[in-house]
C-alpha cells in the first residue's frame, strides 16, 4: 500500500494582518487529510493574533513570540513540525486547491530528500502571473538559480542531516539551505505541479547592496575562496544594474515576462 505521508506546513508571520488569513485558508480547506498546521508568529501588534487565533484549533502548534529574524522563524517551525515532509507558507503567499494531495501521489518513503514544485508568481498591483520552475542544480556560482522554497517540500531525515536556516543569513537562507543539501548530496525530485502561489514584494525587493553578506556566504559555505565570493556579488550588482535600465525602458512586467514561464499550461 502507498504511504500517505503526513505533511506539516509551516506559517510564519509578523504583522500580516491584511494577509494571513488568505494563507491560512489555502492550507487549512486542502483536500487532503493528512495535515500538520504549525504556525510560528513574531509577536504581532496588528490584529494578526487575533485572526489566528479564530483557527486556533486546527492548528498542530502555535507560538508568539520575538524572534531573531526570518531563519529562527523558520527553524522553530521545522522544529515543532510532525510531518514526513514540510513545507513553508509564508503569510503573504498561497498554497494552491490541491497542492498537498497532488505532491502526496508523488511520495516515494526513502527513496527522495526532497521535493520540488512550480511556484506561481503573482503581482497583485498590475495582474501579472508567471510559473517558476525550480532549480534542481545549485552550483558554487549561485547564478540564475530559483529557489522557490514556497514549493519545496524537505523531508524531515532532510533536516536532520543537512540542519536548519542560518540566522546569519537575512534574505537568502532558503538558498543557502538547498546549496547545503545539493553540495551534500541530497536526493532532489521534480514534482510538475504549481503548488503554491508567491506574492512579490516583501524582503525578495531588497536592494543588492543589502544583500552582500548572503550573497558572499552562499559561495563561502559551499567551500567557495573570498574572491570568487565577491565576483559573485560583484555579477549580482552588474545584473542589478541591467534589470532596472529594463524596468526603465519597458516596465518590471517586462522584466518578468523574461525570467518567468507562461502560466497557460496548468501543472499537472
Amino acid at each position: 500500500m502507498k504511504v500517505r505521508p503526513l505533511i506539516s506546513v509551516v506559517t510564519i508571520c509578523f504583522n500580516s494582518a491584511e494577509t494571513v488569513e488568505e494563507t491560512m485558508l489555502s492550507v487549512l480547506e486542502q483536500d487532503y487529510e493528512r495535515v500538520d498546521y504549525v504556525m510560528i508568529d513574531g509577536w504581532s501588534t496588528d490584529g494578526t493574533l487575533a485572526i489566528i487565533d479564530k483557527y486556533k484549533d486546527r492548528l498542530g502548534y502555535f507560538v508568539s513570540e520575538p524572534d531573531k529574524g526570518i531563519s529562527d522563524a523558520f527553524n522553530k517551525g521545522v522544529a515543532h513540525s510532525k510531518g514526513d515532509l514540510v513545507v513553508i507558507i509564508n503569510s503573504d503567499d498561497i498554497l494552491l486547491p490541491g497542492a498537498l494531495a497532488r505532491v502526496a501521489d508523488q511520495y516515494e518513503e526513502g527513496k527522495w530528500d526532497i521535493y520540488r514544485c512550480n511556484v506561481i508568481v503573482r503581482n497583485k498591483e498590475t495582474g501579472f502571473t508567471g510559473r517558476d520552475i525550480p532549480s534542481m542544480k545549485f552550483p558554487l556560482f549561485p547564478w540564475q538559480v530559483n529557489v522557490d522554497h514556497q514549493g519545496t517540500f524537505v523531508t524531515r531525515e532532510a533536516y536532520k542531516r543537512w540542519g536548519g536556516y542560518d540566522l546569519k543569513f537575512r534574505y537568502m537562507m532558503d538558498h543557502d539551505f538547498l546549496a547545503r543539501c545539493y553540495q551534500g548530496g541530497a536526493r532532489m525530485k521534480y514534482v510538475p505541479v504549481d503548488a503554491s502561489e508567491f506574492r512579490l514584494g516583501g524582503v525578495s525587493v531588497a536592494g543588492i547592496p543589502a544583500k552582500r553578506y548572503d550573497i558572499e556566504h552562499v559561495v563561502l559555505n559551499q567551500g567557495g575562496n573570498k574572491l570568487q565570493a565577491r565576483m559573485c556579488y560583484w555579477y549580482f550588482w552588474l545584473f542589478d544594474r541591467a534589470k532596472r535600465v529594463v524596468i526603465s525602458l519597458f516596465g518590471m512586467d517586462t522584466l518578468k515576462r523574461m525570467h518567468y514561464a507562461k502560466t497557460g499550461k496548468e501543472g499537472i
